[in-house]
C-alpha cells in the first residue's frame, strides 16, 4: 500500500526543475496550455457549481465567478500558471449573508471585497505573506488536500426517500468507485505511453466515453444542475446606497478580502516554488481585486486562487497565461454552447482527477520529518491542518503564524544573558548577551543587582539588540534602581538603531545638544522618567 501510495504522489509530484522565464509560445506549448486549460475547465465546472449551492446562489452565479476571476487573474495575476475561481473557502462565509439579506446584497459585498483586496496591493501588504512559516506552508498544502478530498465524497451520495442525500450502496456505488480508479489508474499510466495529451483529460475522455457509448447509470454533471446559461449581464446590486448596507456588507467584505488574498498568496507560493518564480504578491493582489470588483458588478459570486485546479494545469503542463486566458473560456464555450455534452460527463471521472489532486497536493515528506524537526514545528504543521479541516484556511494560517511566532518569542527571551567583568577602575560591566524585547525584558532586569554593585555599572550591549517599548522600560527601570542606590547606568556599544530608539524615546543622556561624533564605543547615561514610570 505505502509503495503504491508514493508511486502515486511521485508521478504526481511537481518538484520538477522548471525556468524562471515562461517557455516560447511555439505550436508544440501552445497546444499544451490550450489542452492544459481544457483540463481545468473540465475540473471547474463541477466545483463552481458545488460551491454555489453551498453559498444558497443558483449554479450559474458560480461558473460567472469562475469564468471572470479565472480570466482577469490570468490576464493580470502575478504568477502564470494560477487558476482562480469560485471557492469553498469563500462560500461557507457567504451563505450566512445570502441567507438573511439575498443574493444582491452579496454582489455588493463581493464588489467592496475586491476593492479592499486593490487597496492591500496598493499598499503593497501581500510582501507579509513572507510572515508565514514552512510548517504553517506544510499544513496548508496537508489541510486542504483533505479538505478536498472531502468535498468530493459528496459525489458519492444520491437523493434519497425524504429528500435528503444519502449514501450510495451497492451495484451503484461499485460502478462509482470501479470508475474513479480506472480514472486514476489512466493518470499514472498515460505519461508513461505519451505525453502529447494532459494524463487527467485523457482519464477524462476515456472514462466519460465508456460510460456515455455503454449507457453506464452513474452520476453525471448534468445531475448537479444545468450550467446552459448566456453571457454575463453587467449588473448593479439592488442595495440601497446607505451606512446601513454599508454596516451589513463591510464586515463580510473584510473577511472574503482576507480568506481570498491568504489563500490566493499561498497558492501563489506554492506554484512559484513549482515554476521556479518568484515575487508577484502585490500585482496578484491588485488582480485579485480587480477580478472580484468585476465578478460582482456582473452577478458573480467572487472568488479567489483553487489550489486543486493550480495544481491540475501546472501537472498537465500549464505554464504560461495562456493556460488560464483558455481555461476561463473553455468554461464560457460549456455554458454558451456546450452545455449538453459537458452535462454527460460522469462525476466519477472528475472526482477521480480530484483525488489525484489530494494525492498530489498533501506533502507526504511532512509526515516522515516529523521526528527530524523541532516539536514546536511538528505541533504547527498539525494543528493548522486540523484548523483548516475544522474551520477554514484564513483562521488556520493566521492561528499558525501567531503559535510560531509566540514559540520564536520564547525561544529568544531565553537566549538573553550577560557576563560580568570589573575594570581596573573598579567599575563593572554588564556584557549582554541576547535580543532585548517584551518577551526578555523580565529576564534582562533580573540580570543585574544595584545593591551590591560598584557605583558605577556599564551595560554593554555589543552581542545585543534593543528591540521595542518593552526593552525600553526594562532599561528605564533597572536605570532607575541604580540611581536611587547613589549609583550610576550608562549603556556602550548601541548600535545605531538601538541608539536612535532610545534616544527618540527621550532616555539617552549626553553631554552636548547633538552627538555628532557618535560612534559604537560612546558610554551614555540613562534618563528616568521618560516613559511614565511604566504603569
Amino acid at each position: 500500500m505505502k509503495a503504491t501510495l508514493a508511486a502515486l504522489a511521485g508521478r504526481m509530484s511537481f518538484a520538477d526543475t522548471v525556468p524562471h522565464t515562461p517557455p516560447a509560445l511555439t505550436p508544440s506549448r501552445i497546444k499544451t496550455e490550450l489542452l492544459s486549460g481544457l483540463t481545468v475547465a473540465l475540473a471547474l465546472v463541477p466545483e463552481a457549481v458545488a460551491f454555489a449551492f453551498v453559498a444558497g446562489v443558483h449554479p450559474l452565479v458560480g461558473l460567472y465567478a469562475a469564468f471572470i476571476v479565472g480570466l482577469i487573474t490570468a490576464v493580470m495575476g502575478g504568477r502564470p500558471g494560477m487558476i482562480s475561481g469560485a471557492t469553498g473557502a469563500l462560500a461557507v462565509v457567504m451563505v450566512s449573508l445570502v441567507a438573511q439579506h439575498g443574493v444582491e446584497y452579496l454582489f455588493a459585498a463581493v464588489v467592496l471585497m475586491g476593492i479592499i483586496q486593490i487597496l492591500a496591493g496598493l499598499f503593497h501588504l501581500g510582501k507579509f505573506i513572507r510572515l508565514v512559516p514552512h510548517p504553517v506552508m506544510l499544513g496548508f498544502v496537508n489541510g486542504l488536500a483533505i479538505v478536498i478530498f472531502m468535498a468530493q465524497l459528496t459525489q458519492f451520495k444520491v437523493p434519497g426517500p425524504g429528500g435528503g442525500q444519502v449514501w450510495m450502496t451497492g451495484w451503484p456505488l461499485a460502478l462509482m468507485l470501479g470508475l474513479v480508479a480506472l480514472t486514476m489508474a489512466l493518470i499514472w499510466i498515460v505519461p508513461k505511453l505519451t505525453k502529447a495529451v494532459p494524463a487527467p483529460l485523457a482519464g477524462i475522455a476515456v472514462v466519460a466515453t465508456l460510460v456515455i457509448v455503454f449507457g453506464i447509470d452513474v452520476p453525471r454533471v448534468g445531475d448537479l444542475a444545468s450550467i446552459e446559461g448566456g453571457l454575463p449581464q453587467f449588473h448593479l446590486p439592488a442595495v440601497p446606497l446607505t451606512l446601513e448596507t454599508l454596516r451589513i456588507v463591510l464586515p463580510y467584505a473584510l473577511i472574503l478580502a482576507a480568506i481570498g488574498l491568504i489563500e490566493s498568496l499561498l497558492t501563489l507560493n506554492l506554484v512559484g516554488e513549482i515554476t521556479g518564480q518568484r515575487g508577484g504578491a502585490s500585482k496578484e493582489c491588485v488582480a485579485q481585486g480587480t477580478a472580484n470588483t468585476v465578478t460582482g458588478f456582473f452577478g458573480g459570486m467572487g472568488g479567489c486562487a483553487m489550489i486543486g485546479q493550480s495544481m491540475i494545469n501546472v501537472k498537465s503542463g500549464g505554464r504560461t497565461r495562456l493556460s488560464g486566458i483558455s481555461a476561463a473560456l473553455f468554461l464560457l464555450a460549456f455554458i454558451l454552447v456546450g452545455s449538453s455534452l459537458i452535462e454527460q460527463i460522469p462525476l466519477a471521472a472528475l472526482v477521480g482527477v480530484m483525488f489525484m489532486v489530494v494525492i498530489g497536493t498533501f506533502a507526504w515528506q511532512s509526515l516522515t520529518i516529523l521526528r527530524r524537526i523541532p516539536a514546536t514545528d511538528a505541533f504547527v504543521i498539525f494543528l493548522v491542518t486540523i484548523v483548516t479541516v475544522l474551520t477554514d484556511l484564513a483562521i488556520a494560517v493566521i492561528v499558525g503564524v501567531i503559535v510560531s511566532a509566540l514559540a520564536y518569542a520564547w525561544s529568544n527571551a531565553t537566549r538573553i544573558r550577560a557576563t560580568t567583568h570589573v575594570t581596573p577602575e573598579g567599575a563593572k560591566t554588564y556584557q549582554i548577551e541576547g535580543p532585548l524585547f517584551f518577551g526578555s525584558a523580565d529576564g534582562f532586569v533580573e540580570l543585574f543587582d544595584p545593591e551590591n554593585d560598584p557605583v558605577l555599572v556599564t551595560a554593554d550591549f555589543m552581542n545585543s539588540r534593543v528591540a521595542d517599548q518593552s526593552a525600553l522600560q526594562a532599561i528605564e527601570q533597572i536605570a532607575a534602581r541604580y540611581e536611587a542606590a547613589g549609583k550610576t547606568l550608562q549603556l556602550r556599544h548601541l548600535s545605531r538603531d538601538c541608539h536612535q530608539l532610545l534616544n527618540r524615546a527621550g532616555q539617552l543622556m549626553v553631554d552636548s545638544d547633538d552627538d555628532p561624533d557618535y560612534g559604537v564605543a560612546v558610554d551614555y547615561g540613562v534618563r528616568i522618567g521618560s516613559l511614565g514610570g511604566g504603569h
